[in-house]
């Protein structure tokens, strides 16, 4: 953690068929701007990953949330299967900022 109490590495040990892995991202915090993340220890199956979310005031007085992710697996996939696996990682990722907006409402 930093002075923050933000992350700076986090461990993970994903199981969303067809992932399954573990490995750690390494987070670039802005304030309250922005969070950017890699990886940072490969997994056997994910040999890459960058993302962010950036957050913007929105004109109704929300907020907008630019979410972006580029992943990259060590194995190959046919097409079909490799956008499942990535629609699992966006719909986890998701899932889970949408829980933790909620829980600080």
């Amino acid at each position: 953690e930093d002075s923050k109490g933000q992350a700076e590495q986090v461990f993970f040990d994903f199981d969303a068929s067809p992932i399954k892995d573990q490995y750690t991202l390494g987070y670039d915090w802005n304030g309250n701007k922005a969070v950017h993340w890699n990886l940072a220890e490969k997994g056997k199956m994910l040999t890459a990953m960058d993302g962010a979310y950036e957050l913007e005031g929105g004109d109704s007085g929300g907020t907008e949330v630019t979410y972006r992710l580029a992943v990259d697996i060590s194995i190959p996939m046919i097409g079909m299967l490799k956008r499942k696996a990535e629609k699992v990682i966006i719909d986890n990722a998701l899932k889970g900022l949408k829980k933790r907006v909620e829980s600080l409402a």
